[in-house]
């Protein structure tokens, strides 16, 4: 079974991944020591993915797959797209990202609230890529609902009325971007 490192330490995405990709021996930066901070510092999904996952690839000298996904809200021009992690800053919490978030829309109608949610995830090996993307449309809540999930999943609505922090983790992993960008990125892996 090959071993590749999960570049990431959120625990959150840690367990997605984990659940999606079963056929791999996965083990994150910290299992094995590695505790480097790539900064995402690209203008795309792809350019953070494939930095994170080269930089960390040279040091631990193993395949990596990272990720990057964010909120794109149609009405704001695709904000906050690639900076959703840190538009606040990098010390901000997620309930204050998603009050940002919400407060920005506040007047904006049922139908101005469209927005998705992408995700790239890079696997890098060698001095290879193979990149998988995904991507889910939705909107954004009128406040935050539920318990489950990070990030912005509380504010995060999909078809059916759920937002992603309302569904179990099964339900989220069964159409979450980062799955489907997982997914493409197997798909890829058994073409090789």
């Amino acid at each position: 079974m090959k071993k590749i490192v999960v570049a990431t330490n959120n625990q959150g995405k840690i367990r997605e991944i984990k659940e999606i990709l079963k056929n791999y021996e996965l083990v994150t930066l910290k299992e094995i020591g590695c505790n480097i901070e790539v900064e995402e510092n690209q203008e795309t999904f792809e350019g953070n993915a494939k930095k994170k996952a080269q930089e960390i690839a040279k040091v631990v000298k193993l395949p990596v797959i990272a990720d990057d996904s964010g909120l794109c809200i149609e009405n704001l021009a695709g904000f906050p797209g690639v900076y959703t992690a840190r538009f606040l800053g990098t010390s901000a919490t997620d309930a204050q990202k998603n009050a940002a978030i919400l407060e920005k829309m506040k007047d904006l109608k049922e139908e101005q609230r469209k927005a998705k949610v992408k995700c790239v995830v890079a696997y890098y090996e060698e001095g290879e890529f193979i990149v998988g993307k995904g991507e889910v449309q939705g909107k954004i809540a009128q406040k935050p609902r539920g318990e489950n999930g990070f990030g912005f999943d509380p504010i995060f609505e999909v078809e059916g009325g759920k937002t992603y922090a309302e569904m179990s983790q099964e339900e989220k992993n069964k159409t979450s971007h980062r799955r489907k960008a997982l997914e493409d990125l197997k798909k890829q892996f058994l073409e090789k």
